[in-house]
């Protein structure tokens, strides 16, 4: 532990210059963050004329029927200009609140607030949880109209949309309450650990998010989940003999396999697992299961059982500590950092003294054009355990010697086009596109992987 805290004491005098320099922070977010946004409103300029493509590719052509190919151009479209849109919007919106001073105010209208309830500064604390709740309200409520004309125009315009005006404002109160009665106790725990250890947080605070993840495994589809969804088992059948059967031949620790009622507020479609490592969960969308047949529900099972094989969601949450890590060996230097305060409005005073959560904030911000980069990065990494999965599905009936599974690879690559062609989702992609927003590889990049993968397997046999 001594070693750690060595280096990163080494880290913080390289980063002194922070507490001591008066550099114009506020200039900087605003610049990087509009670079952020402009480069994303390039990408969509970039990808906005695939859009007016007449035909699919000629890999694709014959899953379309009349009009279908149509309405994905036009939904493209419309989702593209939304974006475009609603992207400006909102960083015109974080650029007005850090220009005027939004975050110190709000700092200074929570610590009057709780004045009236007897709480002076000396409770930072308590003071942060009402910083952070009038935050997260009065930033909500301007992009409330963007949330409505997604739902209820977008999203209806294209057959979408199931979610009633009611189930949304439920959907948005519950959202808010349960940010609120989770985000509080963990904003306690973040901060007693910076006023209990000092400078030597890191570890501690390592250990606190890890925690966090996993109680979040547990609490997420057990408590939180079924205030927005009904679980139920998945109904005796084929689908469900299927599964039960894949999962037990690979020693897959399935202990419930639930459908969920995804159509309740949409049509588009999903399946999933998760759960601790000695018991997992399994999530079937009832679109999924009404838009595909039993044997490519299973090939799509095969695929996400592979993503277990291999280890990717251990892998992902590892990459994803070594990443805040590196945030958190940084922050020091900003914790104790007044420039920074002033930078963004705050009153001497206050700024002598930054409070934890406000220096974090701001922090974050600076880190805006890093965490791009590092968006790319995680897509790239996460595409390259789709392509994993992808061959895991192709050769699973080697690694379980049945003949029945020899065809997986095409009854994935049927159910890929099914998803697609119901969801209307785009099937000509900007590569620059892709790369900067995609998670997963196009659908005429995994087509062709599969096959490929299938070709290989056949002349490894022969």
């Amino acid at each position: 532990m001594d070693l750690l805290h060595t280096q990163l004491s080494k880290i913080q005098r390289q980063l002194a210059f922070v507490a001591v320099d008066p550099i114009d922070w506020k200039l900087y977010v605003q610049s990087f963050s509009w670079a952020v946004t402009l480069f994303e409103s390039y990408l969509l300029i970039r990808q906005y004329p695939l859009y007016s493509k007449k035909e699919p590719p000629a890999s694709l052509k014959e899953h379309f029927g009349p009009g279908v190919f149509e309405k994905s151009q036009s939904y493209g479209k419309d989702k593209a200009k939304f974006a475009l849109v609603s992207g400006i919007y909102k960083q015109i919106l974080d650029s007005i609140m850090l220009q005027y001073g939004f975050y110190a105010w709000s700092w200074t209208t929570g610590g009057k607030l709780l004045a009236q309830f007897g709480y002076g500064p000396d409770h930072e604390i308590i003071q942060s949880i009402a910083f952070v709740f009038i935050l997260f309200t009065l930033s909500a409520i301007p992009t409330l109209p963007l949330q409505i004309y997604s739902t209820f125009v977008l999203e209806e315009k294209h057959g979408f949309n199931k979610t009633t005006p009611g189930l949304f404002v439920a959907d948005l109160l519950k959202g808010w309450g349960i940010a609120f009665v989770v985000g509080a106790p963990f904003l306690a725990a973040f901060l007693s650990i910076f006023q209990w250890a000092g400078d030597r947080f890191v570890p501690w605070l390592m250990a606190l998010m890890i925690s966090f993840q996993l109680l979040m495994v547990i609490i997420y589809p057990t408590i939180i989940q079924p205030l927005f969804n009904k679980l139920s088992p998945l109904r005796q059948g084929e689908l469900r003999v299927r599964i039960e059967a894949l999962a037990g031949k690979l020693k897959f620790p399935l202990k419930h396999l639930y459908e969920i009622d995804g159509s309740k507020r949409s049509s588009h479609s999903n399946a999933y697992f998760f759960g601790l490592p000695w018991a997992k969960h399994i999530v079937i969308f009832d679109t999924l299961i009404q838009q595909s047949k039993p044997e490519e529900v299973e090939a799509v099972l095969a695929h996400e059982l592979g993503h277990w094989y291999y280890l990717h969601p251990t892998k992902l949450m590892a990459i994803s500590q070594f990443h805040i890590f590196t945030i958190l060996a940084l922050f020091p230097a900003f914790l104790h950092a007044p420039p920074l305060l002033r930078a963004f409005d705050f009153p001497k005073p206050i700024a002598a003294q930054p409070p934890t959560i406000v220096a974090f904030l701001l922090f974050q911000m600076i880190l805006t054009p890093l965490e791009a980069v590092v968006s790319i990065c995680m897509n790239a990494i996460s595409r390259n355990f789709e392509w994993q999965a992808d061959r895991f599905a192709v050769e699973l009936q080697d690694q379980l010697e049945d003949e029945k599974m020899a065809d997986m690879g095409d009854r994935l690559g049927r159910a890929l086009i099914t998803l697609h062609v119901k969801n209307l989702s785009t099937v000509w992609v900007d590569w620059l596109y892709s790369a900067y927003h995609h998670s997963h590889p196009t659908l005429t990049e995994r087509l062709k992987a599969l096959e490929g993968f299938q070709a290989a397997r056949n002349k490894k046999l022969t």
